[in-house]
Parts: structure tokens; sequence; C-alpha cells
């Protein structure tokens, strides 16, 4: 599989950890940056992951910032991403099982490396179950997608 990864500066010495991991695993990484410690933007990262998955140059994503709140809300505003914010390996996999998560999100603040590894793993031999009821809570996400692409907020 092909996975996209990204980070923002606080985000970046564990995605080096994760770089590493998910190429260990047998999959090819898409490295989007970001490429060292200097302040960065997040949305900018959660774009390149979710670029990627809308090119079909990646399957899934990764991504790192601080708290993973900030890279979390941004990438789930690119259409067809799927992304949630997971600390606990139960949420990594059932996120994929359940939601059809493609994007795992992750604070690199809050957990240390042999967590996060822990969640990739998880994350990544994951697969969507595809029960009607998980297919149809995925469409509905979707739907709320499309209805409300054109808005604008506030």
């Amino acid at each position: 599989m092909r996975v996209a990864v990204g980070s923002d500066h606080a985000g970046f010495p564990l995605k080096q950890e994760v770089l590493g991991f998910v190429r260990s695993l047998g999959h090819a990484v898409v490295d989007v940056g970001a490429h060292g410690t200097e302040p960065t933007d997040y949305p900018d990262f959660a774009e390149k992951v979710g670029g990627a998955l809308m090119r079909g140059e990646a399957e899934r994503g990764i991504l790192v910032c601080g708290s993973g709140v900030g890279a979390s809300v941004a990438a789930n505003k690119i259409p067809g991403v799927r992304a949630g914010l997971c600390h606990d390996v139960y949420s990594a996999h059932q996120g994929v099982e359940h939601d059809d998560m493609n994007v795992l999100v992750m604070g690199g603040r809050v957990i240390g490396t042999a967590t996060a590894l822990e969640l990739v793993k998880a994350f990544l031999a994951a697969s969507f179950g595809g029960e009607e009821r998980h297919r149809r809570r995925v469409e509905k996400v979707k739907a709320l997608e499309k209805r409300y692409a054109n808005r604008h907020t506030g």
C-alpha cells in the first residue's frame, strides 16, 4: 500500500519514526513534509496528505501535529478524506473497519513513539468491513460532505 505521511514542525520528530516503521511493514511512503523543525502550518500538510489521496498517489495517509487536533480538523475539510485523531489502538483499527477512515492523525506531543507505532500498525493492517450498517453510515457521511460542499460558514 502507498501511504502519504505528513506533519508540521511539532510532529516532525514522530513523523521521522513513522516513516521508517511504515517502510519496515512493507509499504511505500510518500513523504509530503515537513522536513524539519522550523515552524510550519499544519493545514498545509493536511492538504498535501489529502491531495495525495484524492489524486490516487496514496491509499492511506498519516498526519502528525502537536496535539493532532488541528491536522484532523484541516484534513476533514478535504473531499474524500475521513481522518480520525487516534491515541489508542482500538480506535486506530476500528476507525478503518467501521468508518472507512483513510487518514490516521496523531499528536506528536501527546503520545510516545512506541504507542504511535502500534497505532500505525493497527491502522495499516485494518480494512473496511463493509457491513451494511457501516456502508450506510459512510454513505451518509459522504452525503453530508456533498450537501455542504458549496456552502460557506461564518
